[in-house]
């Protein structure tokens, strides 16, 4: 049985945002490591999907967006 914690949408939520920031800060990190000009550009769009991707569990949980309330 899930334990209160467990049912908290905010737990989730912000697990969510932590690990979508972290592969985005990889991801633009490795922009420099890489030659391959296509490479970078796949690095920086992906890097841009995670941050809207983390803005929406933002705006979920802030109930910013009349999608969430």
């Amino acid at each position: 049985m899930a334990s209160a914690a467990d049912r908290d949408p905010r737990q989730h939520t912000q697990k969510m945002q932590k690990a979508l920031t972290d592969i985005k800060n990889h991801l633009r990190e490795d922009i420099h490591k890489v030659d391959e000009p296509q490479l970078k550009a796949m690095f920086e769009t992906s890097a841009e999907v995670l941050e809207g991707l983390a803005k929406a569990f933002r705006d979920y949980e802030q109930k910013n967006e009349a999608a969430w309330r």
